[in-house]
C-alpha cells in the first residue's frame, strides 16, 4: 500500500484498461485491424474483449472503497449520491452519442440517435451494484451475484437467445423500450443488418453481477488489512475459481461479450482478479513502478480521458486528420495493418498528454 492507503496497482490496471479501450476503438482504418485487436464476431474471447470487463471489474473494486464512507448503509445521503452519479454517467454517455451524431448529420436524423453505449452500461451497473452493496449484508454478495448469473443464463437459454437474431430477447426488450431506430446495428452471418445493441438494457443484468464480483474482490483486499501477500493469495484463489468456472461452463453456455453472458462474467472477472494480483506483486510488493507511470495518468482520471478520447475521435475524424495520418504518414511506411495500429498507438499518446498534465497538477475530474 502507498502511504496514502491507496493501492497503486488499482490505478495502473484502471489506466491500462482505459488506454486499451481508446486503442482498440480507434484504428487507422477498420478494414485493417490485427485479429487480437478485434472483438469476437459472436461467441468467443479475444484480448480486446477483456478490456471493457476489466474496467467494470475494477469499478466494482473501487465501489467497495468509495462506499465505505457511508458505512455501507442506505441513507438519504448515500442513495442520493449513487443515483446522482448514475444519472450523470448515463447522461455523459448519451451526450457523447449526441456529439458524434451532430458532427455526422448536423441537426438532422435525431430519430436515429443511439441511446445506449459504454458509459450508459457503466452507469446502470454502477447504480444497481452500489445500491445492492449498501442494502445487503456483504456475506451474501457472492450469493446474489451467483443468483443473478444463474437467472440470466436460464433466461437466455429458455428464450433461445444465445444466438444473434431479431428474436433474441435482448433485442426484443430494447426494441420495446427504446425503439429500433435508437439501437446499434449488428450484422448476421449472411450479411443482413439487424438492430441489436451490445450494451442493451437486458444484458445489463450480467454486468450487475460483474461489478458485484469486483465489489467482493474489494472486500477481500480491505479485509486483508494492507497485507499485500495475503491480498495476492486471496485474489489468485478467487480469480482461478472464477476463470475455471467460466471456461468449463462455456461448453454449455458460450462466453459471449455481446450478450454479456454469465460465462463471460465469470471468465473475465477471473482473469481480472488474476491480473490485479499480478500487478500488486509487481508494483506494490516488488516496487517496480517506473513502467507504470504512463498508465497512472489514465487511471486517476479514467472517465474524463475516455470522454476526451471520444471527443477527439469525432473532431479529428471530421477534420480528416485521422485519414491523412493513416493514408499519408503511417501506412506508406508501416503497411496497411501496421499503419492502422500506429495511428491507434499515436492516438493513445495524444490523449495521454493532457492526462499527464492533470496527473502532475494532481487534478482529479470526477462526477
Amino acid at each position: 500500500m502507498a502511504q496514502t492507503g491507496r493501492l497503486l496497482s488499482l490505478d495502473v490496471m484502471r489506466g491500462i484498461t482505459i488506454a486499451g479501450m481508446i486503442m482498440v476503438n480507434n484504428p487507422g482504418t477498420w478494414e485493417y485491424v490485427y485479429a487480437p485487436l478485434r472483438h469476437a464476431q459472436w461467441d468467443g474471447l479475444t484480448p480486446t474483449d477483456l478490456v471493457f470487463p476489466f474496467f467494470m471489474f475494477i469499478m466494482g473494486v473501487s465501489m467497495f472503497f468509495s462506499l465505505r464512507k457511508y458505512n455501507f448503509t442506505l441513507s438519504a445521503e448515500s442513495v442520493t449520491k449513487v443515483l446522482k452519479r448514475t444519472v450523470l454517467i448515463f447522461l455523459v454517455g448519451l451526450g457523447l452519442n449526441l456529439f458524434s451524431h451532430f458532427f455526422r448529420y448536423g441537426f438532422a436524423e435525431f430519430g436515429q440517435l443511439r441511446i445506449l453505449g459504454v458509459m450508459q452500461r457503466l452507469a446502470l451497473a454502477y447504480g444497481a451494484g452500489s445500491l445492492i452493496g449498501l442494502a445487503v449484508n456483504h456475506k451474501y454478495i457472492l450469493h446474489i451475484a451467483a443468483g443473478i448469473l444463474v437467472f440470466y443464463a436460464a433466461l437466455l437459454a429458455f428464450t433461445d437467445s444465445m444466438v444473434l437474431s431479431v428474436n433474441n430477447i435482448i433485442a426484443v426488450v430494447d426494441r420495446a423500450i427504446i425503439g429500433e431506430s435508437h439501437m446499434y446495428r449488428d450484422t448476421l452471418p449472411d450479411g443482413t443488418s439487424i438492430a441489436f445493441d451490445p450494451e442493451g438494457l437486458l444484458s445489463a443484468i450480467g454486468s450487475i453481477a460483474h461489478v458485484l464480483l469486483g465489489f467482493y474482490a474489494g472486500k477481500m483486499i480491505l479485509d486483508s488489512k494492507k497485507n499485500n501477500e495475503l491480498i495476492i493469495r486471496n485474489l489468485f484463489i478467487f480469480g482461478t475459481i472464477l476463470t475455471f468456472a467460466g471456461l468449463l461452463l462455456n461448453y454449455g453456455f458460450p462466453i459471449n461479450k455481446k450478450i454479456w453472458s454469465s460465462t463471460f462474467v465469470l471468465a473475465t472477472c477471473g482473469f481480472g482478479s488474476l491480473f490485479l494480483a499480478l500487478l500488486i506483486w509487481i508494483i506494490d510488493i516488488n516496487g517496480k513502478r517506473k513502467w507504470s507511470l504512463f498508465f497512472e495518468s489514465f487511471g486517476i482520471n479514467p472517465l474524463y480521458l475516455y470522454v476526451q478520447a471520444a471527443v477527439f475521435t469525432t473532431i479529428l475524424g471530421k477534420l480528416g486528420v485521422q485519414s491523412f495520418m493513416y493514408n499519408d504518414v503511417f501506412a506508406p511506411v508501416l503497411g496497411a495493418y501496421g499503419g492502422s495500429l500506429a495511428w491507434a498507438v499515436f492516438f493513445v499518446v495524444l490523449n495521454w498528454i493532457p492526462g499527464y498534465f492533470l496527473y502532475k497538477k494532481q487534478i482529479y475530474i470526477k462526477l
